[in-house]
């Protein structure tokens, strides 16, 4: 028989990253890395990283708390609690939490990829390392991540 994973409230890997929590539900290990899952908490009034793309994955995102905003390319999209996005690769995306309470998102990566770059930021901020465009980059470029200059304001 097949083995089944279940992962229960505050069970999970844990991982924080500034003013994001990040709870990994699903690492792409029981899946054979066909899909990551996580459970993503954003501070409120969080402006969220720059606008980028994914060569390799798709990002899902349901929102289960708060609102948060999505831009992509120009064109911005609130989204309230029950709403689903899904972000193929190659579109320009940012997401931000736009109220005054913590927002939370279920959030899929098909390939898995994505979990790995969470848990490889954490090692980059805990190892004291400038967060910015220059030290950002060979880690983006790691998972198949560019930053989206075109629509940088």
């Amino acid at each position: 028989m097949a083995k089944v994973s279940i992962v229960s409230p505050g069970e999970g890997e844990l991982i924080t990253n500034g003013p994001s929590q990040i709870r990994v539900l699903e690492s792409g290990d029981n899946t054979e890395h066909r899909l990551g899952l996580c459970e993503i908490t954003l501070a409120p009034n969080l402006p969220g990283p720059i606008q980028h793309r994914h060569a390799q994955h798709d990002e899902g995102f349901y929102i289960l708390a708060g609102r948060v905003r999505f831009t992509v390319g120009h064109d911005d999209y609130d989204a309230s609690p029950g709403t689903w996005v899904l972000v193929p690769p190659g579109a320009p995306h940012t997401f931000a939490n736009i109220g005054d309470v913590p927002a939370v998102i279920l959030s899929t990566f098909t390939p898995d990829l994505y979990v790995q770059y969470f848990r490889d930021l954490k090692k980059m901020v805990e190892s004291g390392q400038p967060v910015n465009a220059e030290t950002m980059t060979p880690l983006w470029q790691k998972y198949a991540t560019e930053i989206s200059t075109e629509f940088r304001s």
